[in-house]
């Protein structure tokens, strides 16, 4: 499943090569209906491809943290109390750090 998820970003990647290497002129005047005005579609992607990395990261980080604690809690109720503070700080760091790595794909036009 990994090998999969790999070879599945490279190949969006390397698809996305000939649209970020052509110039804006060309873009405009060849009247594709997919490209942005003024030859942004190599930074529409890119924005789009970052914005899904970091939501998909965060994600899964918030879903092992829920995870680890749940068995935690079961493992030891008596801690849970605990266990469910620190769990919630870790995961209001992971949503604040997301909400600052998303701001950066969309500043970077």
């Amino acid at each position: 499943m990994k090998k999969f998820a790999i070879l599945s970003v490279l190949a969006v990647l390397f698809a996305a090569v000939p649209v970020m290497a052509q110039d804006a002129d060309a873009s405009v005047s060849a009247g594709s209906s997919w490209v942005l005005p003024g030859g942004q579609a190599g930074v529409a992607l890119g924005v789009s491809l970052g914005a899904g990395l970091i939501v998909i990261g965060a994600a899964k980080g918030i879903g092992n943290i829920g995870s680890s604690a749940v068995e935690s809690i079961a493992r030891q109720p008596e801690a849970g109390g605990r266990i469910f503070t620190s769990m919630l700080l870790a995961a209001a760091l992971i949503e604040g750090f997301t909400f600052f790595a998303l701001l950066i794909p969309f500043l970077s036009k």
